[in-house]
């Protein structure tokens, strides 16, 4: 579906104010029956994105969705689904291949996506439906007036670097096989000290703030839309793909047919600029997930 296609579909669909109502009308009169679940990490974009899936289900097949949208890490979300205490989360191809599957990573997108899909079936009965368009990779990045000065504007350059880096990681970074040990394997950054763990919002206001000068972040980042920020390419194809799609407990589609179509009508539909400027409405703006993915589905924050 081309993005014509899908602003005349989501034109064609239920309001917003329509499935408020029948929301409410189903608390009122089903509040014991079993509904559907979204779940979702506890970070802005995997918020965002449990939002526009529960709000699709919605639109589309007028039924209540409750939302989990703070479950915690990958490992827990991951878990939640298969226990069925979720329908369907918001994952990524690469963290699914080296966190969940604990298999090697690997640089083609396609590969990588059919790998998860076989594997999730088969050990889980776990369902992945078709990327929603974009790959939220790991980015290294610096200032971007730091980038203009040193001409530095890939990962080799970076290791070439006289002066060490002052890095700033989040937590689980360090950890992750497709992490920190990796990239120092693959470009063997001059760093000074050891690098600084904090939580991903503080990132870049540690980075404007000159207490570290190369941050490991996000593609789909909201900060780098629009700001002073520079992503250095990784020119040796380190970082897996990192697909974003919906996975699906298989039992979801019996207890509803009609939630896959509703679902797929999503895949291909978010780029990673129109996921930037997602993320910084909710980072930026200080606008509550709900309402930037009722404004996307609307096609009011498409490109």
């Amino acid at each position: 579906m081309d993005r014509a296609a899908f602003r005349a579909t989501v034109a064609a669909g239920l309001s917003v104010a329509l499935a408020t109502t029948l929301a409410t009308a189903c608390l009122t009169g089903c509040a014991r029956s079993r509904t559907l679940v979204v779940g979702s990490k506890n970070f802005t974009e995997q918020e965002i994105l449990g939002e526009i899936a529960a709000q699709q289900l919605e639109r589309r097949l007028g039924t209540r969705v409750t939302r989990t949208l703070d479950i915690g890490g990958t490992l827990l979300a991951h878990e939640a689904l298969v226990a069925g205490e979720i329908d369907l989360y918001p994952e990524y191809t690469g963290t699914a291949l080296t966190a969940i599957l604990k298999l090697p990573a690997a640089t083609d997108p396609k590969a990588v996506f059919d790998t998860v899909a076989k594997e999730y079936r088969s050990r889980w009965k776990l369902v992945w439906l078709s990327p929603l368009g974009f790959d939220d990779t790991f980015a290294m990045v610096i200032r971007g007036v730091d980038a203009r000065t040193s001409g530095i504007t890939t990962l080799s350059q970076a290791a070439q670097r006289k002066k060490g880096w002052v890095l700033g990681v989040g937590y689980e970074f360090l950890h992750r096989p497709d992490g920190f040990a990796g990239l120092q394997k693959t470009y063997a950054l001059p760093l000074e000290g050891t690098p600084r763990t904090m939580d991903l919002g503080l990132l870049y206001a540690a980075l404007e703030q000159g207490q570290v000068d190369l941050v490991a972040a996000n593609s789909t980042d909201g900060h780098l839309a629009g700001r002073d920020f520079k992503v250095l390419e990784d020119d040796r194809k380190y970082f897996p793909p990192y697909e974003a799609a919906f996975v699906v407990n298989e039992g979801l589609f019996s207890k509803e047919p009609r939630a896959r179509a509703a679902l797929e009508e999503l895949s291909g539909q978010l780029t990673t600029a129109t996921m930037q400027k997602l993320n910084a409405q909710v980072v930026g703006k200080h606008r509550r997930p709900a309402e930037v993915a009722a404004e996307f589905l609307d096609g009011a924050l498409l490109p």
